[in-house]
């Protein structure tokens, strides 16, 4: 990457994105994480420097992991990991592989798996600050009305991300993704779209 390019990749919504793993990655106080795949490195190497012991793994060894492998064969033995963050990932695998790919998260995690995956839509955002008060935030999508183009982003800026499915895409409700994730055995405790990068929808999931 370009480092006088740098926001072509980084642009401010994905910043948004990597804050709020940050946050959910120590809103649970993990013993350690492992990060499936790397991208530009900030999560990890932000996590370190606030002392949390975290390892990634990507099968690109050109981005230099700490472990090279593949989401749907991990190098590692059940429950390795406390916390498995995955963030913008399983999207670049054909749908018929994502609930396999969780299973396979699942058998990692020995505890949380934090996973975020695009979801297109129309959307909507009202924000209302009054003085003195918390500000009011309010998002909602429109959706479903779109086929999907397997390698095609809905963000325009991340053109290069060659996308096999997204949700709220013709045929990927959320419903149906949610229904795929508990199929696998986990819990979705919760489950939110950032109000900042409502590209980006975020589940924790619970073994």
């Amino acid at each position: 990457m370009d480092k006088y390019h740098f926001s072509n990749y980084v642009y401010f919504e994905r910043w948004a994105s990597y804050w709020q793993q940050i946050n959910e990655v120590l809103r649970l106080k993990p013993t350690n994480v492992l990060e499936v795949g790397v991208g530009g490195g900030l999560v990890a190497n932000y996590l370190k420097s606030l002392g949390v012991d975290i390892k990634t793994c990507d099968i690109d060894g050109e981005l230099k992991p700490d472990f090279a492998g593949s989401v749907e064969h991990l190098p590692f033995e059940d429950n390795s990991f406390e916390v498995i963050l995955c963030a913008e990932v399983l999207e670049h695998l054909p749908f018929e592989k994502f609930s396999s790919a969780l299973r396979e998260l699942k058998r990692v995690s020995g505890k949380y798996v934090i996973l975020s995956l695009p979801h297109w839509g129309w959307t909507f955002k009202f924000c209302l600050k009054i003085p003195l008060l918390p500000p009011l935030k309010f998002l909602w999508k429109i959706s479903g009305f779109l086929r999907h183009k397997p390698g095609e982003s809905s963000f325009a800026e991340a053109s290069d991300d060659r996308h096999q499915w997204e949700i709220g895409k013709r045929g990927f409700s959320l419903r149906k993704i949610k229904k795929e994730i508990q199929k696998t055995g986990f819990k979705i405790p919760n489950h939110f779209i950032p109000f900042e990068n409502p590209y980006h929808h975020f589940f924790i999931l619970q073994k």
